[in-house]
């Protein structure tokens, strides 16, 4: 069996997102599971939208998400001689031919077919003419399409999609200016590549069959297709923003493992029965065309994030502190020891379920600074509270034991002694520690915190709510419905 080849082929006119990654995830996967190559095609034959910034943004994304490719980056910008030799190959067998009619006479024609109510097709009027533009005469090279028969396309995922060649136009496959069109490029690169299978979205199906004839017109056999369903959203609308559709980068500054979001993209239309959970090993093991489904998935954040959870569940307290550790810097915290964050991470790691909020539960431990939910402050930081708070930290400073049992045996000493419940006391300390009412288990908290930050901690967040001084948080926006 020869060997299996597949692809990637952005445009880089936007950053890579959603649909574009789950494209190159399916392609990546098919060539790993069939010990075949994955190629990365950059298809920037448009210069006036794609820009380096978009490629790059493209390639560190891939990078991202560890979908390392065996060739390429390869750019069609770089290939000009190649598809002007493939030009004059179709010209010379007389499977593309010159059209001379204006941009004018066509517009007539598309206003007549729309008046009409007809789909606009071209006439095939310069079809037979048999010449070569003269000097300086505008012309486009258009592919002869068959006028009898039907196209078939085999797809993976479809079964077979049959289209009547009289019904396909013959479209333009060089312009005016000499540049190729995208239909002729594509094909050009797949014979050139050797691609042997295509897996792309939907939106792509129209454009096979004309892509087909282009193969057979330049003596080749076609990849295998397979077209893809959309994603939609939960409400079975069109992909968004609103819907939590963004650049895959995104995901990554939002918190998103890389292996998480493989996983949540792979059951974006393929599954393998229930599992829901997969590793990449596991993805590449079980992933095969045939799976996946032909009807639109549906994007939900909500399943997204709880796939995330279940990767950072995995991953080793080393690994998470590590993984967790720029988003700590991008807060400005840095420079803790590695021990004191892995024991905080252990405490906190339960109650986070992207690397953003493992960050944002950590801020207590690596913070001096503490922004109080002015609520929390309020109703927590009393003139009584202030009172048991100050008093349980002179406890705890000279406390010989500093482990969680210790702290917990100072705060029932404590509460035995004032004749309180332990919750009159818990809850304001986790308030002048943490700035809010929820946070790990306060003896641990205070364990891994160490006796000089808690007690400081204490009688600094006393001194500012009797002076009036608390930095309160900013209040959260109400989320867009």
């Amino acid at each position: 069996m020869a060997e299996i080849r597949t692809r990637f082929a952005p445009s880089p006119t936007g950053f890579l997102h959603i649909g574009g990654a789950r494209t190159a995830l399916f392609n990546y996967l098919f060539a790993r599971r069939h010990g075949g190559k994955f190629i990365l095609r950059i298809e920037d034959s448009d210069r006036e939208r794609s820009t380096d910034q978009f490629t790059e943004a493209i390639l560190e994304g891939l990078a991202w998400l560890g979908l390392d490719f065996d060739e390429g980056p390869v750019f069609q910008s770089h290939r000009s001689a190649y598809y002007r030799k493939v030009i004059d190959r179709m010209l010379a067998a007389g499977t593309a031919y010159w059209c001379f009619c204006s941009s004018e006479e066509l517009d007539e024609k598309r206003r007549a077919a729309q008046s009409e109510g007809r789909a606009m097709s071209y006439d095939r009027r310069c079809r037979d003419l048999g010449r070569t533009p003269a000097e300086g005469e505008a012309a486009v090279v258009r592919l002869r399409t068959p006028l009898e028969g039907e196209t078939i396309v085999h797809d993976l995922i479809r079964g077979d999609i049959v289209f009547d060649n009289l019904e396909l136009d013959d479209i333009v496959v060089v312009r005016t200016d000499g540049t190729p069109t995208f239909h002729l490029v594509n094909v050009a690169d797949d014979i050139d590549m050797g691609i042997t299978h295509v897996l792309r979205g939907e939106d792509h199906i129209t454009n096979t069959p004309r892509q087909i004839q282009i193969f057979r017109a330049l003596g080749a056999k076609p990849p295998v297709y397979g077209h893809m369903p959309l994603i939609v959203g939960k409400d079975r609308a069109r992909l968004s923003k609103r819907h939590g559709a963004t650049s895959v980068l995104a995901y990554r500054e939002a918190g998103f493992l890389p292996e998480a979001t493989l996983n949540y993209l792979a059951r974006l239309g393929w599954s393998h029965g229930d599992q829901e959970i997969f590793s990449r090993a596991d993805l590449v093991a079980a992933f095969d065309a045939d799976a996946i489904n032909n009807s639109a998935a549906a994007f939900d954040m909500e399943k997204f994030v709880w796939v995330n959870f279940e990767h950072m569940k995995t991953k080793s307290v080393v690994e998470l502190t590590r993984a967790v550790r720029p988003y700590l810097a991008e807060r400005g915290f840095g420079g803790y020891d590695e021990r004191y964050l892995e024991a905080a991470v252990v405490l906190v790691r339960e109650r986070a379920k992207t690397l953003v909020e493992l960050a944002d539960q950590l801020a207590p431990f690596v913070g001096d600074t503490i922004a109080y939910d002015q609520a929390a402050a309020g109703k927590f930081l009393g003139e009584m509270d202030r009172k048991r708070l100050r008093e349980l930290a002179d406890e705890l400073d000279s406390q010989l034991q500093w482990n969680a049992p210790g702290v917990e045996r100072e705060f029932r000493s404590y509460c035995e002694g004032e004749g309180v419940k332990l919750g009159a006391l818990a809850q304001p300390a986790r308030v002048a520690l943490t700035g809010g009412t929820a946070s790990a288990g306060i003896f641990e908290m205070c364990a891994v915190l160490g006796r000089e930050r808690t007690v400081a901690r204490i009688r600094a967040a006393c001194a500012e709510a009797e002076a009036g001084t608390l930095t309160f948080r900013a209040a959260t926006p109400p989320q867009a419905g």
